[in-house]
C-alpha cells in the first residue's frame, strides 16, 4: 500500500475533526472567526479605506470654502458647513465594503474550501459587514471631528452627535449589499470596483448642494424621490432642533434602501453557495 493512503486518511480525519468543531462553534462562533479574519485583514487594506476618508474631507472643505460665504438660501436654518456635514459623512461611506476582499477569496478558492465545511453560511456575508461596521464607525468619527473644528455646533447635544454618527454608519451598511451581489454574482473585481458608479445617482441627484426649495424642474423631481434626500434632511434636522418626524424619514429611506440591497446580496450569497 502507498504511504499516500495513510497520509490521506490523516488529513480526511483532521479535516473531519475541524468539521466538528466549526458546527460545535454554531452561528455566532462562525460570524465571530470570519469577523475577525475580515478585521485581521484590514491594516492591509488602509490604501483603499484611506482614500475613502481624504476624498470626501477635501471636497468638503473646498466646499465650503468656495460657497459659504455667498450662500444665502431662503430655506437655509443652518449654517453652509453644517449643510454639507452630512454629504461628507454619505460619501465617505457609500460603495466602502469588504466586496474586494471577498472577490480574492472567490478567485483564489478559499470561499468555495470554507463550503466544504459546515460553516453556518449566512456567517460568511454578516461576518464581513461586521469588519465594514467598525469601519464606517472609525471613518465617521473624524469627519465629525472636522466639522466641530470648523465650528459646526449641535444643539442637540452628545445624543444628537451619536444619532448623527450612528445614521452615516447605518447607510453605509445598508448600502453594502449592492457590492456584495456583484462580488457574488461575478466574482470579477473590476466589476466590485466599478460599482461605485451606482452611488453617483444616490448622492448627487439629492439636495446635497442647496435645499429642495432652491432646486428646479428635474432635479428637483429626482430629489424629491431620492431616498438620500431625506436621509440629509434628517441628519442635517440634528443641527437645529429634535425633529422625529425628519429623522423617522432618513431611519425609514435608510431601512428602505438596505432592505432591497441585502436582499439583492444574500440572493446573490445563495446562488454561489448553491453553484460554487
Amino acid at each position: 500500500m502507498s504511504s499516500e493512503a495513510p497520509a490521506r486518511g490523516v488529513a480526511a480525519r483532521g479535516v473531519a475533526a475541524r468539521g466538528v468543531a466549526d458546527r460545535d462553534r454554531g452561528f455566532w462562533g462562525d460570524l465571530a472567526a470570519v469577523a475577525n479574519r475580515s478585521l485581521l485583514q484590514l491594516p492591509r487594506d488602509l490604501a483603499s479605506i484611506i482614500p475613502a476618508l481624504f476624498v470626501p474631507v477635501f471636497f468638503y472643505v473646498v466646499t465650503i470654502g468656495a460657497l459659504s460665504g455667498i450662500a444665502n438660501f431662503s430655506a437655509l436654518e443652518i449654517d453652509y458647513k453644517a449643510f454639507q456635514l452630512p454629504v461628507a459623512i454619505i460619501t465617505t461611506v457609500t460603495g466602502l465594503s469588504r466586496a474586494a476582499a471577498l472577490v480574492t477569496d472567490i478567485k483564489d478558492g478559499y470561499f468555495d474550501r470554507l463550503l466544504l465545511t459546515p460553516v453556518n453560511r449566512v456567517s460568511l456575508l454578516l461576518g464581513l459587514m461586521v469588519a465594514d461596521l467598525t469601519v464606517f464607525l472609525a471613518l465617521c468619527i473624524p469627519v465629525v471631528g472636522m466639522g466641530l473644528i470648523v465650528g459646526v455646533s449641535f444643539p442637540t447635544g452628545v445624543l444628537g452627535v451619536l444619532i448623527f454618527i450612528a445614521m452615516g454608519t447605518l447607510w453605509g451598511l445598508m448600502y453594502t449589499g449592492f457590492p456584495y451581489a456583484i462580488a457574488l454574482r461575478t466574482g470579477n473585481p473590476t466589476a466590485v470596483n466599478n460599482s461605485f458608479l451606482l452611488f453617483f445617482p444616490f448622492v448627487f441627484l439629492t439636495t446635497a448642494w442647496l435645499p429642495q426649495e432652491n432646486l428646479s424642474g428635474w432635479l428637483s423631481t429626482v430629489a424629491t424621490w431620492n431616498p438620500v434626500s431625506y436621509i440629509l434632511e434628517g441628519m442635517r434636522s440634528l443641527f437645529v432642533d429634535w425633529d422625529g418626524v425628519a429623522i423617522g424619514k432618513g431611519l425609514a429611506a435608510i431601512l428602505g434602501v438596505g432592505l432591497v440591497a441585502q436582499i439583492f446580496a444574500f440572493m446573490a450569497l445563495r446562488r454561489r453557495v448553491q453553484n460554487p
